[in-house]
């Protein structure tokens, strides 16, 4: 199991346990008044408080059809009885046979906001009668929820079958950045180590480069293999110091570099076609001529020798 969905489970649980006993409680009570709309109603009404964070609460039966108002508030909407709720996403998965179960996210036809739902099963004698059903927008559950560090690990993914199937049929051609890619490389270098840039993607086959700063990281720079090669293109960027915080060192960013030229020329058929760094988080792309993509911390990236790639990417097109 991958870190997000272990990460989405959790966040479900913690939902679940907050919710688990109140939901339960008002299912017992429903119970009793089921067949009574305006019975059903008061015992939702006066319950909602009990059910944190919830935006509307209502019961339906094993239709789906609506057999209560929609609570919101402790406000009732009786114009919801009787409609129809068969078309829900959360009634595409399993329902409940008893206890609760929660849905995917899903955008509310209602409030226009992205939701989650808690069904709650509700039995007469054993019998399984409907479901209570609390809305939960996620601007509310997520108030004080952060964002979990990504998982830094290889990750490998195959790309365009049209590609990966015609990959032999073509071959490398001289770019005009292959013909400068020592100056091209010695930019980089530069900037990344000296002028506050801390992500870059090398376009290799279409010549340019994109540049992400640490002064103005929510934009990016794009330039063409003359203004890479323009020995005044420092002069463009301030200095900056280099992060403290940066995963890799600058003698590392160089031997990446190193790595990235000899896998441009290692092979005319399976070629380094574009390579992305990042020195804040120490991680490494790159998609090669088959459209295969590789996603990898720098040092382990270092610690693998250009045999190893030839290998790899000739088993990948083989199996692919």
């Amino acid at each position: 199991m991958s870190s997000i969905q272990q990460n989405i489970l959790e966040k479900k649980a913690a939902l679940a346990r907050a919710i688990g006993e109140p939901l339960s409680a008002l299912a017992k009570d429903c119970a009793e008044v089921w067949q009574d709309p305006d019975q059903l109603d008061q015992q939702l009404q006066d319950h909602q408080s009990d059910i944190s964070s919830c935006d509307f609460l209502y019961a339906w039966d094993l239709d789906g059809l609506e057999v209560s108002s929609l609570i919101s508030a402790g406000v009732a909407d009786r114009s919801w009885r009787g409609r129809d709720l068969s078309n829900r996403p959360y009634l595409k998965n399993n329902l409940p046979f008893k206890g609760i179960m929660l849905s995917s996210v899903y955008r509310s036809m209602y409030s226009s906001t992205e939701c989650v739902t808690a069904l709650q099963a509700v039995r007469i004698n054993k019998s399984l009668v409907g479901f209570i059903a609390a809305d939960f927008s996620l601007d509310k559950l997520l108030t004080d929820s952060r964002l979990d560090n990504p998982e830094l690990r290889w990750q490998q993914f195959k790309g365009d079958p049209a590609v990966r199937g015609t990959v032999f049929m073509q071959q490398r051609i001289q770019s005009r950045l292959d013909d400068q890619l020592d100056s091209v490389h010695d930019t980089v270098h530069a900037l990344m180590t000296a002028h506050g840039i801390f992500h870059t993607k090398i376009h290799y086959s279409s010549g340019r480069c994109s540049f992400w700063l640490l002064d103005d990281p929510y934009s990016y720079r794009i330039h063409g293999v003359e203004e890479i090669i323009d020995p005044d293109l420092s002069l463009v960027y301030p200095l900056h110091t280099y992060p403290a915080e940066a995963k890799v060192t600058p003698a590392q960013i160089r031997a990446v570099l190193d790595e990235l030229k000899a896998l441009r020329f290692a092979d005319e058929t399976i070629y380094l076609r574009s390579s992305s760094l990042n020195i804040m988080n120490g991680m490494l792309g790159l998609t090669f001529s088959c459209d295969g993509s590789h996603y990898m911390p720098m040092e382990e990236f270092l610690e693998k020798n250009l045999g190893f790639w030839i290998g790899e990417l000739a088993g990948s097109k083989a199996d692919g």
